[in-house]
């Protein structure tokens, strides 16, 4: 059965038509799932009872249901949700200054191996649907009785792997009759998937992108993350500029650092190196240790010295905060747990 949140505005419409219905109830409809968050058609109430009726027939809600919640001593909250088939997929939501952000899942599992992720070793299953991941937003909205104003796709999965659905979601939760969530709240993250990095300067949407990055060098960028060997930093740098030109938009550069890997200063210089003359801010990440992990947290001496280093030679760097450290709050730990408990088939 379809999923009605899998659908734009546009799309909705030419659906009802097809219906023999008129294109304008899609809005009400749209309405009810957005605003409202309705869990049922029948609550839908200025439809009518025959359109209501014919609207259960054709859709599913796509109701994901939350497995386990874990609350951090920082605020922080991590979901483990039921897509309904038997899979299941992380979100965590993070309190900041400026609102509340959201963290969304896009895969059920990641096909990168990034040696330093938490998702690596779950195997991939398949791409979540455009509702699946609006659906993600609605059900951490309902169970907090809070609107949430930022979305960072950083959870399990590749976002540019599974491009047409996230931009789908992202035009949905865009749309000021969807869930009106501003296109520059809103921030892709890649593993550095280079052809659809072009596709998306061409979108016209005002997002952020967030490259991981994480070293400066073929070898090293290659060890940690297999994707670079497929497109290189050459080619991303490249890649990079141009969506820059394309559209004008900053790029945020994600950069983990672990303890005697990628974390000396020689390294910063490189990155110096690499991002000057770019309209860009670099993102240091103090490195989630996981299990059977090859990389240890460097240490926050370095971290900070590396900072410096930085934004004394022009490029604006910043540490992130670290949240939910106390709920395995990085992409895939809590998943895996309940993988290696057999919680989850």
């Amino acid at each position: 059965m379809k999923n009605i949140k899998d659908y734009t505005l546009e799309e909705l419409k030419e659906q009802l038509v097809q219906m023999g219905e008129k294109p304008f109830r899609a809005e009400q409809i749209f309405a009810w799932l957005y605003v409202e968050k309705v869990k049922e058609f029948e609550e839908m109430t200025n439809l009518s009872k025959e359109l209501r009726e014919k609207l259960q027939k054709e859709f599913t809600m796509c109701n994901v249901k939350i497995l386990q919640k874990q609350e951090s001593v920082d605020g922080t909250k991590k979901y483990l949700l039921d897509l309904l088939d038997g899979n299941a997929i992380e979100t965590v939501l993070m309190q900041y200054h400026y609102g509340k952000t959201i963290c969304v899942s896009s895969q059920v599992g990641c096909k990168m191996g990034c040696k330093f992720c938490a998702s690596t070793g779950i195997p991939f299953v398949r791409s979540l649907s455009a509702g699946e991941i609006i659906e993600e937003i609605i059900a951490v909205e309902q169970d907090t009785g809070e609107r949430i104003s930022n979305v960072v796709f950083m959870g399990i999965g590749e976002p540019l792997d599974n491009y047409d659905n996230v931009i789908k979601a992202i035009r949905i939760m865009n749309h000021p009759k969807g869930l009106n969530i501003g296109a520059r709240h809103i921030s892709i993250s890649t593993s550095g998937l280079v052809p659809n990095i072009y596709r998306l300067a061409k979108e016209n949407i005002p997002c952020t992108l967030s490259i991981s990055l994480h070293a400066t060098s073929n070898e090293k960028r290659s060890s940690m993350m297999p994707v670079n060997n497929a497109y290189p930093i050459e080619e991303l740098i490249k890649a990079c500029k141009d969506y820059l030109k394309e559209g004008g938009k900053r790029i945020s550069f994600e950069y983990a650092l672990a303890k005697d890997n990628n974390d000396a200063i020689g390294d910063a210089k490189q990155l110096v190196e690499l991002l000057k003359g770019m309209l860009c801010h670099v993102n240091l990440i103090p490195i989630n240790p996981i299990q059977n992990g090859k990389y240890d947290k460097s240490s926050m001496e370095n971290i900070i010295r590396f900072r410096d280093y930085l934004n004394e030679h022009g490029i604006v760097a910043t540490i992130r905060r670290e949240l939910g450290s106390d709920i395995d709050a990085a992409c895939g730990q809590l998943r895996r747990k309940n993988l290696n408990k057999g919680e989850e088939k």
